[in-house]
């Protein structure tokens, strides 16, 4: 296919228009995120629905979404400002998950697996994909799919619930499958995950840690969203039976723990929709920011007062989830949100970059406070 080049003016127009409901685009709305001292945000590039994001190897950043698209973002000459992105797929069906292996990019749809090979030296002609699996349920509830590689080489898809509540003979659905990257070899790695759309490997222990949303209709504080962690195959985390570390379901709760069951690490905020998770490694932040999680927290859709919209941070202590606090926010204004972060990713010289489907745009966290400062907690701010 031919690709297309999204100009600046147009997406800030895109971005613009979809935050006039609240009276703040995401310029202004920049200069209203409150960070940790020495933080700062800046625009990164203009990306319509940017979802899901992943860095090839020669530094170009692809960004999936749920509207067909499937963009690179090319890694300029500055680390900062507006990057020229370029549209290398289009019509696809809800396009969410990229991942990135051996000069190959991968793409999750709702049914199927694609694979985009050569990628980032064919961006002016991306070639046709090859399909690497279409063996995938279809179902659009809980559908779109966060996908990424794993330590051990295989690469990790999960499958939502394709409702709000409900059992499943199927064992694929509700669970994190795992394949080779030729596609086969699939089989259950997790079950009882109602629909995760952002996971990472610790660094230390190379274990599976994932968020997970909640289920909807319980009121506005329960059940939990959740941080779990996944050290090995054929663990259990609860749905649709247990919420959280042990609150029944009002459906299914009678059934008692599923064999296996593993509580969550760390009991979310209810409906703060978490999404895009990392574990940070980088050396442009703080000391005590290293082995850190950053969450991005998409934000309630429903709950009679909203909630998430930001970025939050799990503090860990070992191999283990200690703490948890607020590290950007400011997306959600007067009860009205103009910008809902997805994902998070790391870049070579350690800064953030945060995905916002609602506003169109990825936006780059940096730190240019003292070298010596102290991390999460130690700060002066959600201590």
């Amino acid at each position: 296919m031919r690709p297309t080049v999204v100009t600046s003016c147009i997406a800030a127009a895109i971005g613009m228009w979809m935050s006039a409901a609240t009276g703040c685009t995401a310029e202004t709305g920049l200069g209203g995120i409150k960070l940790p001292p020495g933080f700062r945000i800046a625009p990164y590039a203009d990306v319509p629905n940017a979802r899901s994001m992943i860095l090839g190897e020669k530094g170009t950043l692809f960004v999936g979404t749920r509207k067909g698209e499937v963009y690179a973002v090319l890694p300029g000459e500055t680390a900062e400002g507006t990057h020229r992105v370029v549209t290398i797929a289009r019509d696809l069906h809800s396009p969410n998950g990229v991942a990135f292996r051996g000069s190959a990019l991968y793409v999750a749809e709702i049914g199927r697996i694609l694979r985009y090979d050569g990628i980032e030296s064919r961006l002016s002609s991306p070639p046709a994909p090859v399909v690497v699996d279409e063996s995938l349920p279809k179902d659009e509830h809980h559908g779109w799919k966060f996908i990424r590689f794993g330590p051990d080489g295989m690469l990790y898809i999960p499958v939502g619930a394709p409702c709000n509540i409900c059992e499943q003979a199927d064992p694929r659905y509700a669970a994190i499958l795992r394949m080779r990257p030729d596609g086969t070899g699939m089989e259950v790695f997790a079950s009882g995950v109602r629909n995760t759309v952002g996971f990472d490997w610790n660094p230390a222990t190379g274990e599976l840690w994932f968020t997970d949303n909640g289920r909807d209709l319980m009121g506005d504080d329960l059940p939990p969203d959740e941080l779990n962690r996944a050290p090995r195959k054929g663990l259990h985390f609860g749905y649709p039976y247990v919420h959280g570390k042990n609150l029944p379901d009002p459906k299914f709760g009678a059934r008692g723990k599923p064999a296996g069951f593993s509580p969550p690490e760390w009991e979310l905020p209810a409906h703060v929709a978490s999404l895009g998770m990392r574990f940070y490694s980088g050396r442009m932040f703080p000391p005590g920011y290293r082995g850190q999680v950053f969450i991005a927290e998409h934000g309630s859709w429903n709950r009679s007062k909203p909630i998430g919209y930001r970025i939050s941070l799990v503090r860990m202590e070992g191999n283990r989830a200690a703490g948890y606090e607020v590290f950007a926010e400011g997306w959600l204004r007067g009860g009205r949100a103009w910008g809902r972060p997805v994902d998070v990713q790391e870049m070579p010289d350690g800064s953030l970059l945060v995905s916002d489907d609602k506003a169109g745009r990825i936006y780059r966290i940096s730190y240019e406070g003292k070298s010596g400062a102290s991390g999460p907690g130690k700060d002066g701010r959600d201590g």
